[in-house]
């Protein structure tokens, strides 16, 4: 059985991924994991795909088995894995809730790690891994702080794997969006430290433009000219001049 493999399947961009890869009707069956069950659910209704509700909390330490262990007993082969899990938390570093900022840390990377080593004996030559980056990863981001670092081990992680799995034609395709709305912004923004948003696009949009991507076979997706010039100028900028230049965006005053 071919199958594709959603994670943050319930809602934003894993949910558009779920109905992207639906259109494309490649694939027995659709595998979406969240921990919201009804979502998923009334998200199966949606598409002609048949699609497999998997209720999840990929936070749990033994989350990643688990998942691998039900792939092997359907004896399915994953042609795709779309790691969409993940949050964000805006604000000073000193301000959040450390348990919080520890729990978006494992999430982000250790469960996405977790998942990706689990169900890659599980992915055939030709297959595809997706990860969910951030228009963040380039750079460090005051008061996205650690959010921002998430992102940068998620594109580094996703380069570096897709230059080992080479060999096996596997490839790896990191997702680096720029600002979507959302139920992210939902959990995410806890004050007014972040007001300055340039531009936002849809998580379908996102979802449309990393399926072009991936076809193509390319390393990295971002969706938005005005985003691909952005990432291009901050790789030639000092790393302070960035940082201060988003400061002022958001009406702080740098440090000197």
């Amino acid at each position: 059985m071919k199958i594709a493999v959603v994670t943050g399947a319930s809602s934003g961009i894993g949910r558009e991924f779920v109905l992207a890869l639906d259109r494309e009707g490649k694939y027995d069956e659709i595998w979406a994991v969240a921990r919201r069950e009804e979502k998923l659910i009334a998200l199966r209704e949606e598409c002609r795909t048949p699609v497999r509700p998997v209720r999840m909390d990929l936070s749990r330490e033994d989350a990643a088995d688990e998942l691998a262990r039900r792939i092997s007993g359907e004896q399915a082969e994953v042609s795709m894995l779309v790691n969409a899990a993940g949050f964000g938390l805006f604000g000073e570093f000193r301000s959040l809730p450390l348990d919080e900022q520890k729990d978006m840390i494992d999430l982000n990377t250790k469960s996405l790690t977790a998942v990706t080593y689990a169900i890659l004996p599980h992915i055939p030559e030709g297959g595809r891994i997706v990860n969910l980056a951030s228009n963040s990863s380039w750079q460090p981001v005051p008061y996205m702080a650690v959010y921002a670092a998430t992102k940068a081990y998620v594109m580094s992680f996703s380069r570096a794997l897709g230059m080992e799995l080479r060999d096996r034609r596997i490839g790896v395709t990191a997702v680096a969006p720029g600002w979507i709305k959302t139920e992210f912004f939902d959990r995410a923004i806890r004050d007014d430290t972040i007001t300055y948003y340039d531009r936002f696009y849809t998580a379908r949009q996102v979802a449309e433009r990393a399926m072009k991507d991936i076809r193509k076979g390319k390393e990295v997706s971002i969706l938005g000219f005005p985003v691909r010039m952005q990432v291009r100028l901050v790789k030639l900028l000092p790393v302070r001049f960035v940082m201060n230049t988003w400061c002022r965006q958001q009406g702080k005053s740098p440090k000197k």
